[in-house]
């Protein structure tokens, strides 16, 4: 990878003259069954500006009560595109059209107008779940019976497409917009990309250099998000066996509770239960016997595979939380 960053062509993408990142913004258009895609830093930039150029400040967003865009982009609804933000309960984060349509505002003066849905495909915090095909259909379908825009959140969606067996852009193409992150599981240092039409995709673009997400020479960039494309997706499945194994490894000691059915594909949630430890000190804990994990409650820690723990690691973290307990 480091590689093909250091030989990559590079231009001045914030003029779009960049052949690298047009690579990959082609490449992923084609992955994702959209008209176009923009290269961005981070995926909560590209959620940032689905959200910015979806809605109007005043407007409301409707997504699952633990989405990333609510609780993880820093209050950037709020804060850079006036949106508020209205929860649905979902269940480890999928939720269905009815609960889609009730949370869909009447058209009223005294209401926000509802614009934008989002789902989270893999969910983070629903534990890596996988939305199934027919109920993301379904949500979509809703959404523009009402004229909402729909935006996937697809930050692990190679995850999702890996564990379902479905494509990439089977996932999205019921959706107007979808985002994928290069790095987390498919290994690339920096870099998401956003995908639409190419209409939409044009008005994130300016709103990309609002935002200050313009980059210059990025192609360095996107020619590790096109390595990782080619080398780095199949070996997911890698990453959901090893997170399986993790969890049901860590069932087994006493003092720890883990759903392991739960477990889809890259990340496992432990509760703490042993009587007088709570989730942060095991969190030190651990972190001294050289194991990272991230305590995400009084009581829950969330753990995630991926190309850089093997097998050995698998034990090592193991023997580090039995030791710990």
């Amino acid at each position: 990878m480091r590689k093909a960053m250091a030989e990559a062509e590079v231009g001045d993408d914030v003029y779009g003259e960049d052949p690298t990142v047009r690579r990959l913004e082609v490449r992923c258009a084609e992955l994702l069954g959209k008209e176009a895609a923009l290269f961005v830093p981070s995926g909560t930039l590209a959620n940032q500006l689905a959200i910015r150029a979806a809605c109007e400040p005043g407007d409301e967003a409707v997504m699952e009560a633990d989405a990333h865009s609510f609780h993880f982009e820093t209050g950037a609804t709020a804060a850079l595109a006036g949106v508020q933000v209205r929860t649905v309960q979902g269940r480890r984060g999928v939720f269905d059209a009815d609960a889609l349509e009730q949370a869909i505002r009447p058209d009223h003066i005294a209401y926000p107008r509802t614009r934008l849905v989002v789902v989270e495909n893999t969910h983070n915090f629903g534990g890596g779940t996988v939305w199934p095909v027919e109920t993301l259909r379904r949500v979509a379908a809703c959404a523009r019976a009402y004229g909402l825009h729909s935006h996937m959140d697809g930050a692990r969606l190679m995850n999702a497409a890996v564990a379902s067996g479905t494509a990439p852009q089977r996932l999205a193409e019921a959706f107007d917009s979808v985002s994928l992150c290069l790095s987390k599981g498919l290994g690339a240092p920096v870099g998401s990309v956003l995908a639409g039409s190419a209409t939409f995709v044009e008005r994130t673009r300016r709103l990309r250099k609002m935002y200050g997400g313009g980059m210059r020479q990025a192609g360095i960039l996107a020619a590790a998000g096109l390595y990782a494309l080619d080398h780095h997706v199949e070996r997911l499945a890698e990453d959901h066996a090893r997170a399986r194994r993790l969890a049901e490894g860590l069932a087994a000691l006493p003092g720890l509770d883990v759903d392991v059915a739960a477990v889809q594909t890259n990340i496992v949630f432990v509760e703490v239960t042993a009587p007088g430890l709570d989730a942060p000190t095991l969190e030190a804990q651990l972190r001294e016997r050289g194991v990272a994990v991230g305590a995400v409650g009084p009581r829950r820690l969330r753990l995630v595979t991926h190309l850089d723990i093997g097998d050995r690691d698998l034990e090592t973290a193991l023997a580090a939380f039995a030791g710990s307990l």
